[in-house]
């Protein structure tokens, strides 16, 4: 399974983005491999408008089976879960800790948006 967890760097130990759609990169993981990609996400970052559905399009492309992020906004929750496509928010400080509290069932799914759309 491919989970994609929103960050601003390169590896395990980096922070966890609070952001989905302006998060500079995801950090996609496979579970079944224990190995990542990065995927920039910048192209987003200064997006006067359509941030969340875009990032929520690459994810979709990526193959991912969920998202893990801080918060989701309204137009991007429903792309991803119309994609079928789980999102759980965290506040773990980096991905490694996201990581774990999702292998051990902490990480809580968002039933619904929990954020107002964002502009730039």
């Amino acid at each position: 399974m491919k989970v994609a967890f929103t960050t601003t760097g390169d590896d395990l130990a980096a922070p966890l983005d609070r952001r989905f759609g302006r998060a500079p990169k995801f950090l996609i993981y496979d579970t079944d491999t224990e190995s990542f990609e990065i995927v920039d996400n910048q192209q987003n970052l200064n997006a006067a408008q359509g941030a969340g559905i875009q990032a929520a399009e690459t994810a979709v492309r990526l193959g991912v089976s969920c998202v893990v992020t801080g918060h989701c906004g309204p137009k991007a929750f429903r792309v991803l879960t119309a994609a079928r496509i789980g999102v759980f928010s965290s506040d773990a400080p980096s991905v490694q800790e996201a990581l774990e509290r999702m292998r051990l069932g902490q990480l809580r799914p968002l039933l619904s948006a929990d954020m107002a759309g964002h502009r730039a």
